[in-house]
């Protein structure tokens, strides 16, 4: 039923578009791909999880803890590597060499730590049940992650445009001299967006374990991968394009499987994006927004 599968692409492609919006954001600010970001990822997941299954800790404060721990994480990054390249004038690219390296060094202490099997959630984390409208069914995970990830996404546009701190942000992404000059602590607003990029990271990944009852050390490697493919497509920097990138991904993964095959899903996929690519070669929003956080 296609209600059924628009309901379905709907969960997932907003997970995709949460990640999306924090790996978007460093590159809008920071003018830095960071390959760090699916490590990032997991390692939200498994704070949530294991505050959850050790400490007793509700939901809600589990994503409170995956947002803070992997927030931090990324803060760390940038402080302790990102922070000193860019002081020496390093060019984009030993940057990106560098959060590849920070990435497989999480990975690899994760898998010493928690191993390399899939871990799940305990059960009863997420309450049960079903809503059906229409003939359509919707879980209570499906119905959680939607509402979860449109309301971080709405309250990051108008962080965005409607405080200081996000003006302060977009004036540091359009020239961090300038801003400088103006009196913003540049070196402080990058350690803050670094952050929060990290903390939606960090609460992505959880939403993903949820959704697919699984966590496990490389879970952020192919997330990384369709992030990659969701900012390139709405446009380096822009935050619009990552929420309607991640959206078109989610969609053609889910209707594909449904109508072609699981074993196509991704090929389906991303031919898709690729040819949008062809049509638009600078994203959907690419244009007017290269330089935007």
């Amino acid at each position: 039923m296609l209600g059924q599968q628009l309901v379905n692409a709907l969960s997932l492609g907003c997970v995709y578009a949460l990640f999306a919006l924090g790996f978007t954001l460093i590159f809008g600010v920071l003018d830095v791909i960071n390959l760090s970001h699916g490590a990032i990822f997991m390692v939200g997941a498994y704070a949530a999880l294991y505050s959850i299954a050790q400490l007793g800790l509700p939901l809600w404060l589990g994503f409170l803890v995956a947002f803070a721990i992997a927030g931090v994480f990324a803060g760390v990054i940038d402080w302790l590597v990102l922070r000193p390249l860019r002081h020496r004038g390093a060019p984009q690219l030993i940057a990106m060499i560098a959060t590849i390296g920070i990435g497989i060094i999480l990975t690899n202490v994760a898998q010493g730590l928690f191993g390399p099997n899939n871990q799940r959630f305990p059960h009863g984390t997420m309450p049960g049940g079903t809503f059906e409208f229409a003939g359509v069914r919707m879980t209570t995970v499906e119905l959680g992650i939607i509402f979860l990830s449109v309301a971080l996404m709405v309250l990051l546009m108008v962080l965005m445009r409607r405080t200081r701190f996000g003006r302060a942000m977009r004036a540091v992404a359009e020239s961090p001299k300038a801003a400088w000059l103006l009196g913003i602590d540049v070196e402080r607003l990058f350690f803050t967006t670094s952050f929060v990029a990290g903390g939606l990271g960090g609460i992505a990944g959880v939403l993903i374990g949820l959704y697919s009852d699984a966590l496990y050390p490389l879970m952020g490697e192919p997330m990384l991968q369709k992030g990659i493919a969701v900012v390139i497509l709405g446009g380096l920097g822009s935050i619009p394009g990552a929420m309607l990138g991640g959206l078109f991904l989610g969609f053609s993964e889910v209707l594909s499987v449904a109508y072609v095959g699981s074993t196509m899903r991704d090929a389906v996929a991303f031919g898709l994006l690729f040819l949008v690519l062809l049509l638009r070669p600078q994203g959907l929003f690419g244009k007017t927004a290269q330089r935007k956080a």
